[in-house]
């Protein structure tokens, strides 16, 4: 079976986690998502942490409709106790056996294919939501679930860096909309059956994660320029190529998001990210270019009818709340993620999208 992670990625996530990740000896988790790319890692490290680490080992069940899995996410790895259950999350679930965490990652999360699924990512994020909390409910587990740095908007740049107090400049209309508005009603019935349920219920807001496991048709910056450099083409820059990104790789960003899991104050979101550099897309690609023993060339370009244009000018997480609550701190620098994506992604993307 053709691997699309790293392995030393997955070894450095659970050397990061040490100690921590034995909460999990004995536990039964339920992970929707499960062939995404987030849901990937958090497959693999459970496969990991149960050879390498855990007395007792966790049982992961793995559900995913297998929609936009892609060739990454077909090949169903056989790690030890994780099962793999081909199922669409808005759908009714049995469940009968102990359940300790539902980890709720479920979702379309490519501005390409939220803008051709809109309906279905609005209802992986409500219905699906509903379910999955009423699931933890009735089990009391905890429950986690993955919104996005974009229910942030298009931010007022006197709240750039973005803490998770600030509540946006987001609108209900608009070829994004559906995405954005999406996570906002999942994270309101986070909220809900927090308060009124008292279910132990946690929010990530990930910004910009990337890294070797990305499918080279996910249309996002960082899999669309390595494609082109695949491919000997020139780099399309959207828009003006003055937004600005910060870029998180993904072992900082899988650590982060057990932390939430483990440790996270119930009822709270936490911003998961690398608050620095935060760099323009243009600036990325000089970025490139230095690291790359290639000559690069690229071109400002307008939209491609099949993305959505209006995206926010800046992106970049305050994470002093998971500093503080969680010990999170980032550790991969920008440079460092970079050259491994692209080393991996020249061996793994055929340059042609």
């Amino acid at each position: 079976m053709k691997r699309h992670l790293l392995n030393s990625d997955i070894a450095e996530i659970v050397a990061r986690l040490g100690d921590e990740a034995k909460a999990f000896s004995g536990r039964t988790v339920l992970l929707t998502g499960g062939r995404g790319f987030l849901g990937r890692y958090f497959m693999e490290v459970f496969g990991a942490l149960n050879r390498d680490v855990l007395d007792a080992p966790v049982t992961l069940v793995a559900m995913d409709n297998m929609i936009t899995a892609g060739k990454e996410g077909a090949q169903i790895p056989d790690l030890p106790n994780v099962e793999f259950v081909q199922h669409d999350v808005v759908q009714p679930f049995e469940w009968d056996r102990p359940l300790d965490y539902v980890i709720h990652a479920a979702g379309i999360a490519s501005p390409y294919y939220y803008r051709a699924y809109p309906l279905e990512t609005l209802e992986v994020a409500i219905s699906g939501t509903r379910r999955m909390l009423e699931l933890a409910e009735a089990h009391d587990a905890r429950f986690t679930f993955f919104s996005s740095s974009e229910i942030y908007g298009d931010p007022d740049p006197k709240h750039v860096p973005m803490a998770e107090s600030y509540r946006g400049n987001v609108s209900c209309q608009g070829p994004r909309a559906c995405y954005d508005e999406s996570k906002r009603v999942g994270e309101t019935l986070c909220y809900i059956f927090h308060n009124t349920h008292g279910t132990h219920t946690n929010t990530i807001r990930p910004f910009n994660v990337f890294g070797p496991g990305m499918q080279e048709t996910d249309y996002r910056v960082l899999p669309n320029f390595a494609s082109r450099i695949k491919g000997g083409v020139p780099l399309h820059v959207y828009g003006s190529g003055n937004q600005t990104r910060t870029f998180c790789y993904i072992t900082d960003a899988i650590v982060g998001f057990f932390l939430v899991i483990l440790k996270g104050v119930a009822g709270e979101a936490y911003n998961i990210g690398n608050p620095e550099p935060e760099i323009s897309m243009m600036e990325l690609v000089q970025e490139i270019k230095t690291l790359s023993s290639q000559d690069i060339q690229y071109d400002v370009v307008e939209y491609p009818d099949s993305y959505p244009a209006d995206e926010p000018n800046r992106r970049s997480p305050d994470i002093r709340k998971a500093r503080l609550q969680l010990d999170y701190a980032p550790e991969v620098p920008l440079s460092d993620g970079l050259t491994r994506f692209l080393n991996w992604a020249n061996k793994t993307y055929t340059g042609k999208q």
